[in-house]
């Protein structure tokens, strides 16, 4: 005889645990918010820019674009990627976690607001066109929301760290109707430097209320409740987790930041803006699966044993994100982009397609970073990174000559299944069952 109720009851048991995997699971539902979170973000960041177009004068956003980028800029360089940092390490860090975390908020802010100095004195042999940043308040303005862009940026991985994605999507909601707001009152207020204005503001108050709850409530839940094997005591440790993960990122930022300008100088400006629109439209694509990403450094660290679990998981769920947001983009490419004009549409509709398609494969290479920063393997971590930088870069100089824009657009799919290929055939060894290494 079968315990319990018998057959029926068994199988509405495992039918119960079925639908828990997915709904249920800390791993992707946490992964799901910041995955939105992300998009969130690019959505009304290009809302706060619509709006600006609308009620200021094209030099005046012209001038405010250029400064704000160049802080979002250094502020990303600044941090170090100490976000990753904060991702990977608070989930174990227990009783040290608010040390952890000024830590990294006193080196990012602290090497951010030096860079910012180092380009307002050197702005006028940078860019002759940012006259705002010699103005003695302007400049202050320009080293303080560098800096404090930095925190904004930190504070994103120790929240996601500390499992309370719910909030890295609060703060980017504050911030983008808070921006919005001041926008608003500038523009009816016609102050001149109302768009730096209004992101210096919001800016201010998301800070604040994210370290509130961060620092009142998030931090002091952490102290009893963090999981996995503590990481006590291991600066230099972190301090080669940080180095290496940033050599990669820098190369791949380097890489994408620096591909408008080489399609600048071989095409021209037109093709340019084509191209930036459809990577703006791609990027949020990319942004969405590495948010998801975090949730599983977040969760890997503070189970390894389930590490490959987690992983096969995160993978499978996240393509099954990607893959319909891309074949949408896909379809509705032309139309997209006619919203920008009849031009954009013509022009821009195979670089978009083929940039989009990209993102599918682009999941595994995703999930592969996020598994390699969960068990330390700092030389594959790097190398991943650098491998990605290094044969777009290569495709594109190879392609683009001979293909335009078609040709670009060639290159990033042609390198996101390149890796996707290699690391499918490799899974075993940059995927073992078991613990991290020490």
């Amino acid at each position: 005889m079968t315990g319990g109720g018998g057959p029926l009851v068994q199988l509405r048991e495992r039918l119960q645990a079925a639908g828990r995997v997915p709904g249920g699971s800390v791993l992707l539902r946490n992964g799901r918010i910041l995955a939105a979170s992300a998009v969130l973000a690019a959505g009304l960041g290009a809302l706060f820019w619509l709006l600006a177009a609308r009620w200021f004068t094209a030099a005046a956003v012209g001038r405010s674009y250029a400064l704000l980028s160049a802080a979002m800029l250094l502020a990303t360089l600044g941090s170090l990627n100490l976000g990753d940092v904060l991702v990977r390490f608070l989930p174990t860090a227990g009783v040290r976690g608010r040390w952890l975390v000024m830590r990294c908020y006193g080196v990012a802010a602290g090497t951010s607001a030096a860079v910012a100095v180092g380009f307002v004195l050197l702005a006028d042999r940078i860019s002759p066109g940012l006259t705002d940043l010699r103005e003695p308040l302007s400049a202050v303005l320009f080293v303080v929301a560098t800096a404090g862009y930095a925190v904004f940026v930190l504070q994103d991985g120790a929240l996601t760290g500390l499992r309370r994605p719910g909030w890295v999507l609060a703060e980017n909601l504050v911030f983008a109707v808070a921006k919005a707001l001041g926008l608003a009152l500038c523009a009816a207020l016609a102050v001149a430097a109302g768009i730096l204005l209004s992101w210096a503001a919001g800016l201010a108050l998301a800070v604040a209320l994210a370290n509130a709850v961060l620092f009142a409530r998030a931090l002091p839940a952490a102290r009893h409740s963090g999981g996995g094997a503590p990481d006590r005591g291991r600066p230099r440790a972190m301090a080669r987790y940080a180095a290496a993960d940033y050599v990669g990122q820098l190369g791949q930022v380097a890489v994408s930041k620096s591909l408008p300008l080489l399609v600048l100088a071989r095409l021209g400006a037109e093709q340019t803006a084509y191209y930036s629109l459809a990577y703006l439209v791609t990027d949020t694509l990319y942004q969405a699966a590495y948010s998801m990403g975090q949730s599983l450094t977040v969760e890997g660290a503070a189970e390894p044993e389930r590490l490959a679990e987690h992983a096969r998981r995160m993978l499978w769920h996240t393509a099954a994100l990607i893959t319909p947001a891309a074949a949408v983009t896909v379809v509705a490419a032309p139309w997209i982009l006619r919203l920008f004009g009849a031009d954009y549409a013509e022009h821009g509709t195979t670089v978009l397609r083929l940039m989009a398609l990209s993102a599918v494969p682009n999941v595994l290479f995703g999930v592969a970073v996020h598994v390699a920063r969960v068990r330390q393997a700092l030389t594959f971590l790097t190398g991943l990174q650098l491998a990605f930088a290094a044969l777009l870069l290569a495709l594109v100089l190879v392609l683009m000559p001979r293909h335009g824009l078609a040709g670009v657009g060639a290159a990033w799919l042609a390198t996101a299944s390149l890796l996707a290929l290699v690391l499918a055939a490799t899974a075993p060894r940059w995927l073992p069952s078991g613990r991290p290494r020490a």
